[in-house]
């Protein structure tokens, strides 16, 4: 059974409830039912109320689509079950007694959901409130619809909006009854699932290999239309977008070339944004390839199936005042405040600032300074690329695992570096070159920090190249570093090995000191610091994270700085 955060299996539809209403002052809860209303009832004297609600596990529908210029009200049941009559009928009584003109009820088309609302409108309506109903089914799964109808999914937030915004502008019930029929008519929801649901204490209603993706189910888990294998996003959404709108389905939404759509790029509950991003904007994309304006993009999680790793895509087409009504103000906390404006892949993307002029690099020639630069990089950048994988097994251990790729994208972007001209052979130059280089392709942390430690050790080389400026950039690259970095030597990273190295080229600093000798014991220092790292508990960077019983190894960025430095020296 698939682990969930509740206090009480039983409970978790009350306890959900209790804490949205909790942190929402406009929201109250009707005493002894699951029902959520509006805090300012008085307001909706003389003005039709919009009454929603279904089981529980769709958040943030229902409740979180409660608010002026929305849904009056909500009647919530236990999970994927529908909520009771007699709760329904107490929502409807409290505003009919606040002084509404007349009841809505939007009701998604499932069985249970129909006859429950249904019923507490026949009971109502006995007691002489005009109440109405429309019955939501904007799913285009199924080509070809069996006796229950279209199920009631997305588009219903949709349909929410439409008749809450008519009802804040003082429309009468038969007015808002009419353009709300109207609305559920030119309206279409696909689903596409990677993963199942589970009710809390329940286990999982289906399965799907880890390849396999599922279209068309429904919001409770039901089974889709079709099982398929993994497609990219893009690809996917051309799936769902030509299955929604095949003029051989019974269930199709028409569309051609001019129309104008909504469209509601809706998670299903387990879908990273990150995922959602790329789903959004190769809907829009496709539908432009069609010739489609999409007059509003809404993005999010706005009726979804508990932790379901999914999406599904809906469409309505829409005139000018649909769209003002799409537009119009609500106090609802789940409806987005998005300027208001069309969706489009084809915005003009603002210029990037001109770089100012720089100071003319000393003109790389192919003298013997040049060929030295060339090969010292290159040693360094086949170093790194040859214990890829050992720096990133090390780095494993700290739950990352990409050490060995940052660096090798380092090498890989010297080496192209090199290729398109000859590296300048003026240290500050050179450093700050390397700098702009590892800055603009390294990625991740150690990028930045090879880039801070290049540029500081680059103001210090200026206009010199004498020993003891060799020292002095060392030890200026390794302040930048702690300064922004945070970590000191011990800490367990790359600036172990580094400050090791430091200590030892200091002596550069003495009068007649050897260079290669200097070197040698700096790398020595480093390598030794490096092995050193495997025993010290992390304090700074991702690893400072990970218990140290589990950090058994070397740090893999003080593995690297003490290989480069040997590159160097070899």
């Amino acid at each position: 059974v698939p682990k969930k955060l509740v206090t009480t299996v039983s409970g978790c539809a009350d306890d959900s409830l209790t804490g949205l209403v909790a942190c929402n002052p406009g929201l109250r809860l009707l005493q002894g039912h699951r029902v959520v209303l509006r805090n300012d009832l008085a307001a909706i004297r003389g003005r039709v109320a919009v009454l929603s609600g279904g089981g529980s596990g769709h958040e943030p529908a229902h409740a979180g689509y409660v608010g002026k210029g929305m849904l009056t009200g909500v009647v919530a049941g236990a999970v994927f079950a529908s909520p009771s009559v007699g709760s329904i009928l107490t929502a409807i009584r409290a505003v009919t007694q606040a002084g509404a003109a007349g009841v809505l009820l939007i009701v998604k088309n499932y069985t249970g959901d129909r006859l429950n609302f249904g019923m507490a409108l026949e009971r109502a309506r006995a007691e002489g409130t005009d109440v109405r109903m429309v019955v939501v089914g904007d799913d285009c799964a199924f080509t070809k619809p069996g006796k229950a109808g279209r199920r009631g999914i997305c588009g219903t937030v949709l349909i929410h909006k439409v008749a809450g915004a008519l009802a804040e502008a003082g429309a009468s019930l038969d007015e808002i009854e009419k353009k709300v029929l109207a609305a559920t008519k030119v309206m279409g929801t696909l689903g596409l699932s990677l993963s199942p649901c589970s009710i809390p204490g329940s286990k999982p209603s289906f399965q799907l290999a880890a390849d396999e993706m599922e279209l068309g189910l429904g919001i409770h888990g039901e089974a889709g239309v079709r099982r398929m294998k993994m497609l990219p996003a893009d690809k996917a959404v051309e799936t769902m977008l030509k299955h929604m709108t095949d003029p051989s389905s019974a269930s199709h939404l028409s569309l051609t070339p001019g129309s104008s759509v909504v469209l509601v790029v809706n998670n299903l509950g387990g879908l990273s944004c990150l995922e959602l991003g790329i789903v959004a904007g190769a809907a829009v994309r496709c539908l432009e390839n069609r010739g489609i304006c999409i007059a509003r993009a809404l993005v999010g999680s706005f009726m979804t199936a508990l932790e379901m790793a999914g999406v599904s895509l809906t469409l309505m087409l829409v005139d000018e005042e649909l769209v003002k009504l799409i537009d119009a103000k609500t106090t609802a906390m789940a409806w987005p405040n998005l300027l208001a404006g069309p969706a489009t892949t084809r915005r003009e993307e603002i210029p990037a600032p001109v770089e100012g002029p720089k100071k003319p690099q000393d003109e790389a020639g192919t003298g013997p300074g040049t060929a030295r630069v060339q090969r010292v990089l290159e040693r360094v950048c086949s170093t790194l690329l040859d214990m890829q994988d050992r720096l990133n097994e090390l780095d494993r251990g700290a739950g990352d695992g990409d050490c060995g790729h940052t660096h090798a994208r380092a090498a890989q972007a010297i080496r192209e570096w090199m290729r398109a001209r000859p590296p300048p052979t003026a240290p500050a130059q050179l450093l700050s070159a390397l700098a702009d280089v590892v800055l603009e392709q390294m990625g991740g942390s150690s990028g930045v920090l090879y880039g801070l430690f290049l540029t500081a050790a680059a103001r210090s080389l200026r206009g010199r190249s004498d020993f003891p400026a060799w020292a002095d950039a060392m030890d200026t690259g390794i302040e930048a570093m702690q300064r922004y970095g945070g970590a000191a030597p011990g800490d367990r990273t790359m600036l172990d090995s580094l400050f090791a190295a430091a200590q030892a080229l200091r002596s550069l600093r003495n009068p007649g000191a050897n260079l290669l000798q200097v070197l040698a014991a700096a790398v020595q220092s480093a390598e030794a610091a490096a092995e050193a790292t495997r025993h010290m508990e992390a304090a700074a960077g991702r690893a400072s994270y990970v218990r140290s019983s589990r950090l058994e190894q070397p740090d893999p960025g003080a593995v690297a700085v003490a290989a480069v430095l040997r590159a160097v020296l070899e």
